[in-house]
């Protein structure tokens, strides 16, 4: 999980590559855009608005097809978060949803308004929280232009 202390700072770390391009578009559209609607920047990224308090997790959620990213509007909230490989599988990977669920314990980190979260693949993660959160949530494919199987 890699951790930047705004946007700015992620608009200056990933400024090279469409996707994370894209990423930045998708944030600068956020006033344009109903709260809890997916949105779609090309075939390669979906974004939304969620507002509310985090649902309790029992276990850990992994991706391989899309990375999410997520930038905090308000609030804050604690992710936990581990390697793959440490983790014991609960449900299998779904092609579908590009999900998959592990269970077991991982190291826990506070983000807050401003923030912007990138999670990696090869690591699972929940959301700990019982306050409002008010984030965009953006699933970015891992290519970097488009799909391949299109």
């Amino acid at each position: 999980m890699i951790v930047l202390d705004n946007l700015t700072q992620f608009k200056s770390v990933y400024r090279d590559g469409r996707k994370w391009n894209r990423c930045v578009e998708a944030i600068e559209n956020i006033d344009s855009i109903k709260d809890g609607v997916m949105h779609s920047i090309g075939d390669s990224l979906v974004y939304m608005i969620v507002d509310g308090i985090p649902k309790a997790q029992a276990a850990l959620q992994g991706h391989r097809r899309y990375l999410d990213v997520h930038y905090y509007l308000q609030g804050t909230e604690t992710i936990e978060f581990a390697s793959k490989s440490a983790l014991t599988p609960h449900q299998p990977y779904s092609d579908e949803t590009d999900r998959e669920y592990l269970l077991g314990q991982g190291d826990k980190r506070d983000v807050h308004e401003g923030q912007v979260v990138i999670f990696d693949n090869n690591e699972a993660y929940r959301f700990i929280g019982s306050t409002q959160v008010r984030k965009v949530i953006i699933r970015v494919t891992i290519e970097d232009g488009y799909f391949l199987n299109k």
